[in-house]
């Protein structure tokens, strides 16, 4: 049986992201079942998850902004930037309120850059840094640009290791528990991340997303789902006939130069194209054509 669509999870903690899709691959028998954006272990949230021909189109969904609820522990330096690790440094973060932690977010809103932790999946040599830091290394790691879209302190418990709960919406490829160090290191007492929920991905909220444990094949949502992020054209029988075929199409005047669309005919997603001058031309079309670059 063909397994089409997608499904929004709610990843429970001490789950590795390929955890739950080799989990869903045995639930729906099928080895094509890939993940829009790896959550940590420890973290919960939102996975969006694509079957069969949805795993096409999953770098879209990726890409989009996300939102999360962090909890930074003040005070606290740990080895791995959230509570997993060994604790580095403490000091005492009794003088702060939340005034000014919200004066010290205000730093780290818009494009800012930075240096992936040692744990993260970033290759570097042909090898990604966590396995390095598995075997004690730690090596300089060229800072990234990400954007930080909105930065709130929504709550505070003081005292000598205060806790700020935060809710960031960022770009894709931000490291929220580089976030968290980075902010204690503005405040001067040193931080980490305690804990980490993903709240809103590739368009779903959390009141999207369901239960591992109560998964079954009547949740999966339609292929469409899977370009929820992206604006939407609709063709004309001659331009889907075009687009099946994987064939360029004139521009829709509405379509920026460089942006992407979801091209969709009769209700049904057709491609992924982006506008290249007077053309919209195939990124990734459905069916069994082969993504186009």
């Amino acid at each position: 049986m063909t397994v089409d669509g997608v499904l929004v999870i709610d990843k429970p903690a001490g789950m590795t992201s390929h955890d739950v899709v080799e989990r869903l691959r045995r639930v729906f028998a099928t080895k094509k079942v890939g993940h829009a954006g790896t959550l940590d272990p420890d973290a919960t949230g939102v996975l969006v998850l694509g079957f069969g021909r949805a795993t096409r189109f999953l770098m879209y969904s990726q890409a989009a902004p996300k939102r999360y609820t962090a909890v930074a522990q003040l005070g606290v330096t740990t080895s791995t930037q959230d509570a997993s690790g060994a604790i580095l440094s403490t000091s005492s973060a009794a003088d702060l309120d939340r005034a000014a932690v919200m004066r010290a977010v205000r730093a780290f809103v818009g494009e800012i850059e930075q240096i992936p932790p040692m744990v993260s999946a970033v290759k570097v040599g042909g090898e990604r840094l966590y396995q390095k830091a598995r075997r004690g290394e730690e090596i300089d790691r060229p800072p990234r640009r990400v954007t930080i879209y909105e930065l709130e302190v929504t709550s505070f418990e003081p005292g000598p290791q205060a806790r700020a709960t935060l809710s960031v919406k960022c770009s894709a490829g931000t490291y929220v528990r580089t976030l968290a160090h980075d902010l204690g290191q503005q405040l001067g007492c040193g931080a980490h991340l305690n804990s980490l929920c993903r709240t809103e991905a590739g368009g779903f909220m959390l009141s999207d997303a369901e239960a591992l444990e109560r998964v079954e094949l009547g949740m999966l949502r339609p292929l469409e789902d899977v370009v929820r992020p992206l604006g939407r054209v609709d063709l004309d029988d001659a331009e889907a006939r075009a687009v099946g075929d994987g064939k360029p199409i004139p521009a829709h005047l509405a379509v920026p130069d460089g942006a992407l669309r979801a091209l969709f005919a009769n209700g049904r997603l057709m491609a992924v194209y982006r506008r290249a001058g007077d053309l919209l031309r195939a990124e990734t079309v459905v069916g069994d054509l082969a993504t186009r670059r």
